[in-house]
């Protein structure tokens, strides 16, 4: 059977940091899915379409990688691509305290999908999505904190 995980976020905008933790989660799985989430009632930055395709061209030369989106729980969208597991980077005690209590929801949701955590590098901890977002809508310049491989450009 092979080792399937879903590593679910809004990557909106991909971040150093997911990279990162999928490059060290990608060793445990024979298959990671990296699942963007659509969420009908949030306003995202930049289109899914865009989402999607930067994370395509990241990881183009990794075939044990894809890249999909979906709407609904994780817990059935693992269900229905037969993934066994989730994968979720851990930045701060904050995180592991709401991460926890996803998962744990997520165990009585399904009790066949396992939560792995992995700690964010530590030069990365200070990461995140919603703090390139700021810096982007702002008017500050987001490449330290994205992947090489995009341009995030915005026209607000």
């Amino acid at each position: 059977m092979q080792r399937i995980a879903v590593f679910p976020g809004s990557f909106d905008p991909v971040t150093i940091g997911h990279i990162d933790i999928i490059n060290r989660g990608l060793p445990l799985f024979d298959k990671l899915i990296i699942g963007i989430g659509v969420n009908s009632q949030k306003k995202y930055l930049f289109p899914l379409e865009k989402r999607i395709e930067w994370l395509k061209k990241i990881f183009e030369y990794e075939d044990r990688v894809s890249v999909e989106s979906y709407t609904g729980l994780t817990v059935h969208f693992c269900e229905q691509r037969n993934a066994q597991f989730i994968l979720r980077g851990i930045r701060s005690a904050g995180d592991f305290e709401f991460e926890k209590a996803v998962s744990q929801t997520n165990r009585v949701l399904s009790r066949s999908i396992e939560t792995i955590f992995i700690l964010a590098n530590p030069s990365l901890s200070v990461v995140s999505s919603s703090i390139v977002r700021d810096v982007i809508i702002n008017g500050g310049d987001p490449k330290p904190f994205v992947p090489e491989e995009i341009e995030v450009s915005v026209h607000l």
